[in-house]
């Protein structure tokens, strides 16, 4: 499979087709991956709400789920509707996908995991991955790693995206499970070393897109989440700090305008301004005035009849001071 220095983390409520349209406007190479998709949205609900996308591009399909089966069915509905990968979700530690025995605790069972791997990679064509933790609960160990990794990896797996925190299956919320388990990332070091003929990507903590480029020297590949939902504009460095691209990277306002089409598109046919406008808030970060844009479009992006030009105006009042 190709290998991608660099992805955006599946975020539940945000990685949405809408998102990922704006990051590839800035990015052409970045993986990009949606919001977790269950089995069950996928096998009994509605398809084109869940899958349905159209940005160009590395796009990989994240499940939840635990049934080989099911798993199988989802990724061949995947592969139908363009994505590029299936991913398999064993890193989450939310109760509700807890009670749905996927997420995290599918740690504790290696050998399921690997049932479920087999059969969706036999199902599609397409690569498919998985994205765990390095730990859970107690079991922190490097043993307790490895063990899960030999039993998926033996059925052919050959990417592993490696959240540098353990997860608290209970006690923790899911964001306190994104801040409060201390990071280690000697600890994905070491299976890189260790395991030097598999992919290994790196999660948790980077901030930058500079940071990425450092870490390429120790892991395949870097993922990347809510520092890029917050500070967006770092997509824009992706191509030409980590592909090589040599050609001027679009100023913020090209940016803006790049999105034109797509938002008229998506208001035509029947979509709201917010839908997509609510991820641009972080698009001019650290620039000065920059609490005007975002006051602007949260006031006004939700009104009914709000267009495009919704995004002008917040851009000229900004720029006016």
């Amino acid at each position: 499979m190709k290998v991608h220095k660099f992805s955006v983390a599946p975020m539940l409520d945000w990685t949405d087709r809408h998102c990922r349209y704006f990051y590839r406007a800035m990015s052409e190479q970045a993986l990009l991956y949606s919001e977790m998709v269950t089995t069950g949205a996928i096998l009994y609900g509605d398809q084109d709400r869940h899958l349905y996308f159209e940005e160009q591009g590395p796009v990989a399909l994240q499940l939840g789920g635990s049934d080989p089966i099911d798993l199988a069915k989802a990724a061949k509905i995947g592969e139908s509707y363009g994505y590029s990968e299936i991913n398999l979700n064993c890193g989450c530690p939310s109760d509700r996908v807890q009670k749905g025995r996927f997420g995290a605790c599918l740690m504790e069972e290696p050998a399921l995991v690997a049932d479920c791997y087999q059969a969706m990679s036999e199902a599609t064509t397409l690569p498919v991955t998985i994205k765990t933790r390095i730990g859970i609960d107690h079991e922190e160990s490097y043993e307790f790693l490895a063990k899960f990794i030999d039993a998926v990896s033996e059925r052919g797996c050959d990417h592993f995206i490696l959240h540098a925190r353990k997860a608290w299956l209970s006690g923790l919320s899911p964001k306190e499970n994104r801040e409060i388990p201390p990071l280690n990332y000697d600890r994905v070091f070491e299976i890189k070393q260790n395991y030097p003929h598999l992919s290994i990507a790196l999660n948790g903590g980077v901030q930058t897109v500079a940071e990425s480029a450092a870490l390429l020297d120790k892991v395949d590949s870097v993922m990347l989440g809510r520092s890029i939902y917050h500070h967006p504009y770092q997509m824009s460095d992706v191509d030409i700090m980590l592909y090589g691209r040599e050609q001027e990277k679009l100023s913020r306002f090209e940016v803006i305008m790049a999105m034109e089409s797509y938002i008229t598109k998506h208001l035509n046919q029947g979509g709201r301004l917010n839908h997509v406008a609510r991820h641009m808030l972080g698009l001019f970060h650290e620039v000065p005035k920059s609490r005007l844009w975002r006051r602007y479009l949260s006031e006004n992006m939700h009104k009914e009849g709000a267009d495009f030009q919704v995004l002008l105006t917040a851009y000229q009042k900004m720029m006016a001071e």
